[in-house]
């Protein structure tokens, strides 16, 4: 059913806890009622220093989270924010049919992490700056 590299990063999840301080953190998934991930990361040059996972779920979500993990790690933000579910999905070597949504809990909580990152450290510009952004 499960792959060995499934399997592995199950029973040997890779990044996994928490950071104090994370300079982002994204979630997805649905605390109350199935699998869910939260992920922390510090960044360093735009790359991913850092990142750690908790998670609550099923083998293949565990799996997922893990080697979400281990692809971007010390990767550049935009390689992060373009990872997909598929991509994965791919590395853990394929996940039965029905548990191909597992995949996915990392990639919406990398991009959350990502673009809550960015909105910390690029606040959007004030549209009714009178000064037409000049100052």
């Amino acid at each position: 059913m499960y792959t060995d590299i499934v399997l592995d990063h199950f029973r040997n999840p890779r990044n996994l806890g928490e950071i104090m301080n994370a300079d982002s953190i994204g979630e997805a998934g649905d605390m109350q009622c199935g699998d869910y991930l939260k992920l922390y990361i510090m960044v360093e040059d735009n790359l991913i220093k850092d990142i750690k996972f908790q998670v609550s779920g099923c083998c293949a979500a565990i799996a997922s989270s893990s080697m979400t993990t281990v692809m971007v790690k010390g990767k550049h933000l935009l390689y992060a924010y373009a990872l997909t579910r598929k991509d994965i999905s791919d590395a853990l070597g394929g996940l039965p049919a029905e548990k191909e949504h597992c995949s996915l809990l990392g990639e919406r909580a990398l991009k959350d992490a990502i673009i809550n990152y960015m909105k910390r450290v690029k606040p959007p510009k004030d549209n009714n700056d009178s000064t037409g952004g000049r100052r």
